[in-house]
C-alpha cells in the first residue's frame, strides 16, 4: 500500500489540487482553494498509483521545498521586498511558514517538504494537512554539504558527511518515542493516526571517495531499515559530488552517467518493502533521463529545481524533464525566490499539467504580475 490507509485505486478520477478542469483564462484571475477531503485521498498516493500502473500517464508531482531552514540559516526565508541577499533583511520564519500556509491552502502541490521543527508546528500543532490533499514531508538529514551558513564556506568544500537532525519519531509526532512532551496536535486516541509526516526525504551525496561514500551509505541503510520497521515512506535525494577527489582536479568524464549509476546500484540490493517512493535528482539530461527512467518502470524518477532562476528556467525545466521521463519536480529556492510564489506554483502546475507551454506560462505570469502591481 502506498500509505496506511491502503492501496489507493489507479482509476480514481482526477485530482481536485491541480490546474485541470477548467479554461486557462482562470489562472490569471483567481488563486484556486483546494476542496476539503479525508486524509487518506492525498493527491500524491493517488497520482503515485496511477504513475506505476501507467508510466505513461500524464500525472506529475509537484513539491515545495521549505525545508531551507535546515541549510541557510537567516537567510532561508528569502530577503524581504527590496533587501540585499547577501545582508537582509530577511523575512522571518514565521513569514516562511505564512507563505507554506497559502500554498497548502492552494492545493496546487502533492507534498510540501519542511524542517523538522516547521512540521511540528504547523502538520502537528494546527493540523494543517488534515482536511488536505497535500501531504507533510519532513528533511530527515542534514549532511554536511548543506550546512551553507554565511560566514565559513569551508563545508561545501568538503566530502559530505552523513548527520541527521531529526527522528523518525519526531517527524511523525514531534517528540521522541516515549517522551513526555505532548502538544495538543499530537495526543491522538487512534493508534493509526500519525499526526505529523509519515513521509521524509533522505539525501545522499556520494564523492567517488570510498571512505566518505561508505558512511553515507551505511546512514541511508540504517535509515531505510528503521523506516520501514516505523511504517515511514521516503522519497531518495541524491545530489552531485561536492568535492571529487579528483588528482588533476578534473570532474568525472560523465557526471550524469556517475550519479545513475550510482542510484541504481545503491538500490539493486533493497527490496520493495525499503524502497523510496521516488527519486529526486538533478535533471540529467535528455539521453540519461530517459535511460533511468526506463530503467525500472517501478522507481520513480524526480527532478530537483535547483538554485534560483529566472521563471522561464522553473517552467522550462518541468516542461523538458517530463518528456523525458522525469514524473516530480521538487523546486524550493525557485518558488521561495518568486514575485508572489501561489501565483508561481499555480503556473508551474498549469505547466506541469500540459495545459500551458513554458512560454505561455511565462507570459502569464508576468501579466500577473503586472495587474497586480507587484
Amino acid at each position: 500500500a502506498l500509505s496506511g490507509s491502503g492501496q489507493p485505486d489507479p482509476s480514481s478520477p482526477a485530482d481536485a489540487g491541480t490546474a485541470a478542469g477548467g479554461p486557462i483564462d482562470s489562472l490569471s484571475t483567481s488563486l484556486p482553494v483546494a476542496p476539503a477531503m479525508p486524509p487518506s485521498q492525498k493527491s500524491l498516493d493517488r497520482k503515485l498509483a496511477r504513475i506505476l500502473a501507467d508510466p505513461g500517464c500524464g500525472d506529475f508531482i509537484i513539491a515545495d521545498a521549505k525545508d531551507a531552514d535546515m541549510a541557510f540559516g537567516l537567510a532561508a526565508p528569502g530577503v524581504e521586498p527590496g533587501g540585499d541577499p547577501r545582508v537582509g533583511p530577511y523575512r522571518s520564519i514565521a513569514a516562511y511558514r505564512e507563505q507554506i500556509r497559502g500554498i497548502v491552502a492552494d492545493g496546487n502541490v502533492d507534498i510540501m517538504l519542511m524542517s523538522g521543527s516547521t512540521n511540528a508546528v504547523l502538520a502537528i500543532d494546527e493540523g494543517l494537512f488534515n482536511d488536505s490533499p497535500v501531504t507533510p514531508a519532513v528533511r530527515m538529514n542534514d549532511t554536511t554539504d548543506i550546512w551553507l551558513a554565511s560566514g565559513t564556506g569551508r563545508y561545501a568544500g568538503q566530502p559530505a558527511l552523513p548527520f541527521a537532525t531529526c527522528t523518525i519519531h519526531q517527524a511523525q509526532y514531534g517528540c521522541v518515542a516515549g517522551s513526555r512532551s505532548v502538544s495538543a496536535g499530537n495526543q491522538t486516541t487512534d493508534p493509526d493516526r500519525v499526526p505529523g509526516a509519515d513521509l521524509g526525504l533522505f539525501s545522499l551525496t556520494l564523492n567517488d571517495d570510498a571512505t566518505a561514500d561508505r558512511a553515507m551509505l551505511t546512514a541511508y541503510r540504517d535509515f531505510r531499515l528503521a523506516a520501514e520497521q516505523q511504517g515511514f515512506r521516503h522519497f531518495l535525494e541524491v545530489f552531485y559530488p561536492n568535492c571529487l577527489r579528483d588528482p588533476d582536479g578534473r570532474p568525472p568524464a560523465n557526471i550524469d552517467r556517475f550519479l545513475a549509476d550510482h542510484v541504481v546500484r545503491c538500490l539493486a540490493g533493497v527490496p520493495a518493502s525499503g524502497r523510496p517512493i521516488f527519486l529526486k535528482i538533478p535533471y540529467l539530461g535528455p539521453a540519461v533521463m530517459e535511460q533511468l527512467a526506463g530503467y525500472d518502470p517501478s522507481l520513480v524518477v524526480g527532478i530537483l529545481g535547483g538554485s534560483a532562476g529566472t521563471t522561464h528556467d522553473a517552467f522550462a525545466l518541468v516542461a523538458d524533464a517530463k518528456r523525458h521521463g522525469a514524473r516530480v519536480a521538487l523546486f524550493g529556492r525557485k518558488i521561495n525566490a518568486a514575485e508572489d510564489q501561489r501565483a508561481f506554483v499555480r503556473f508551474l502546475r498549469a505547466v506541469a499539467d500540459e495545459k500551458i507551454s513554458s512560454e505561455e506560462a511565462v507570459r502569464a505570469y508576468h501579466g500577473h504580475l503586472e495587474s497586480a502591481g507587484i
